[in-house]
């Protein structure tokens, strides 16, 4: 058996990872295999190494390590058509679905397989995801391959699966909150005299950095806010009018919403 990855869906948190492998030189691009419908959608995959096909058995058969990156309501069809290839002592399995749980995984492929679900996000791409995992019947090679694997594209934590939602909301649709909050800098930079351009470098750089903050210090944000909040300052005065608009509150809201619709959808 080889150590190649299959990717089950080339959609474009399948296409994300795939490209974020590549960039990050954990394996050749010609050890990743990628399947669509239509090939010629991942044309640009190809040109980079990658393999590229529509046969799911086939890539299967040829990998160690699956991916399945397909949307929920496919879940059960497709791990149908995998389970006469894939094998309880030869393959681990990682589900990147969102809200399907390992023991219905289990169930739909008919085996019990070393099981992992991640839940990484689009800046896998760029080797900036923040991924969740979780897993069950995997030995301690198979959970340090995983981690080594999204290790290479980001950040990782490992969760209890009770949480995968959650994570869902706060790492994946994490990155649609803070790009709309750096397009609303953008916006107000316009408005106090930048043009698009300047005001989007800054806007999003300045949100590197505070992110980088408190990544690398591993303090509470609120700790870096006082260091910038003077008294009766410009800061405080802007931090102010935007909680009596209901900043942090509608981001809650937001966040709770986000939650309850992957719960109820």
């Amino acid at each position: 058996m080889s150590n190649k990855l299959a990717i089950i869906g080339g959609g474009n948190l399948g296409r994300a990872i795939a490209e974020g492998v590549v960039k990050s030189g954990f394996m050749p691009a010609a050890d990743i295999i990628v399947t669509r419908r239509n090939t010629q959608l991942l044309s640009d995959l190809a040109a980079q190494g990658v393999v590229v096909m529509s046969d799911n058995q086939e890539a299967v058969r040829q990998a160690r390590t699956v991916i399945l990156a397909v949307k929920p309501y496919n879940v059960r069809d497709i791990l149908r058509e995998l389970s006469p290839v894939l094998s309880e002592t030869q393959h681990v399995l990682i589900s990147v679905v969102t809200g399907v749980w390992m023991e219905e995984l289990q169930q739909a492929a008919g085996k019990t397989l070393p099981l992992f679900r991640a839940m990484p996000n689009t800046a896998i791409a760029i080797q900036e995801s923040m991924t969740c995992l979780s897993h069950t019947n995997a030995g301690p090679a198979d959970v340090q391959y995983v981690q080594s694997l999204f290790d290479t594209v980001g950040r990782t934590v490992t969760i209890d699966e009770k949480l995968m939602d959650a994570s869902t909301v706060l790492g994946a649709c994490g990155i649609a909150y803070a790009l709309r909050f750096i397009r609303a800098n953008i916006q107000g930079g316009i408005e106090i005299g930048f043009d698009a351009q300047t005001a989007s470098l800054i806007a999003a750089q300045t949100a590197l950095g505070a992110a980088e903050l408190l990544i690398r210090t591993g303090r509470h944000p609120e700790q870096e806010i006082d260091k910038v909040t003077t008294p009766k300052g410009c800061t405080i005065a802007g931090l102010n009018e935007m909680e009596h608009q209901g900043f942090s509150s509608s981001l809650i809201k937001g966040i709770v919403a986000s939650y309850v619709k992957i719960l109820k959808p």
